[in-house]
């Protein structure tokens, strides 16, 4: 089955992105308006986050999520056959003080949210970073399309980690120098097992285990912002966050990591995952213990 899905998906790669564009806007039309693919997951998101846009405006940034996300399989699909230097005249990213930290010792996070392309930005990465570069991911349940991933995804040195298996491999992965790529923005598995802050003025969970290893371990961090440029063409912002985590809070860490996802999101709306459910859980009286934002939580005056 490997080989099949490897020579179908192959073969569509060697068209050119013009082409492949063109049939990414045929699935738009298809997955938008007839299938309505999580359509009112994202509206209800965008609801949350604009309240003061009109519901027109709310809309075509939906509409064009839509686009962008349908164009992120597109651009993956063509990382199958795409030359090293086609690729890096499509991304433009500077790892410089990354890599001056590294050079004086540091184990560093680099921080980002589910912007889109993500495969590109661990290409971006990979290919201008000087230490190890590690990736967590969840595991396909398809294992064909499990192993095409894995292979695109490592193929210029990712170090994969899949969270599955995170607590049992950690300690080998991280016996040397390191720098850990985190999408920490998802919900935690329990409302009860993260912290909890406004993200957007709506109270929600965050994960807190980025931020406790930063503490712990003492790392650096940045953040790194995905501005698409235009189709198939990305600018990867870097953004220091830290150099020492042993010296801020863990509500310092997340506050910091909330605002620069915000302003991200602020900057270009439809550039990020709205399908996925950001306000999943609802805030409970019993997780005030949990509250790490500056205003106070729901209920509090």
């Amino acid at each position: 089955m490997y080989y099949i899905l490897y020579g179908i998906l192959y073969l569509a790669s060697l068209l050119p992105l013009p082409v492949l564009y063109l049939f990414g806007d045929g699935c738009y039309a298809l997955v938008y308006y007839v299938i309505g693919y999580r359509r009112k997951v994202v509206l209800k998101n965008l609801a949350i986050a604009f309240p003061e846009k009109t519901e027109k405006e709310r809309v075509r940034i939906a509409k064009d999520f839509f686009h962008i996300f349908i164009d992120t399989f597109i651009e993956t699909i063509k990382m199958l056959s795409i030359s090293e230097a086609g690729f890096n005249k499509r991304v433009e990213i500077d790892l410089t003080e990354v890599n001056a930290m590294a050079t004086r010792g540091k184990n560093i996070q680099i921080y980002a949210c589910h912007q889109m392309n993500w495969e590109f930005f661990n290409w971006a990465v990979i290919k201008n970073i000087r230490i190890p570069w590690i990736g967590i991911y969840m595991t396909l349940s398809n294992k064909a399309l499990e192993k095409i991933f894995y292979n695109l995804r490592s193929k210029f040195g990712t170090i994969l980690v899949p969270a599955q298996q995170f607590k049992s491999m950690m300690h080998n992965v991280f016996k040397s120098q390191y720098a850990l790529g985190l999408g920490a923005d998802q919900n935690p598995g329990h409302p009860a097992g993260g912290v909890w802050l406004n993200f957007f003025g709506q109270p929600a969970p965050f994960v807190t285990g980025p931020s406790r290893s930063a503490i712990k371990n003492n790392l650096g961090a940045f953040y790194i912002q995905t501005i698409k440029v235009k189709r198939g063409y990305y600018r990867f912002k870097v953004i220091p966050m830290f150099e020492n985590g042993s010296e801020l809070t863990q509500a310092e860490i997340i506050r910091l990591y909330r605002n620069l996802i915000e302003k991200t999101i602020q900057e270009n709306p439809a550039n990020y995952l709205w399908s996925h459910r950001r306000w999943k859980w609802e805030y409970q009286p019993e997780y005030r213990e949990l509250w790490v934002d500056e205003t106070p939580p729901p209920g509090i005056n």
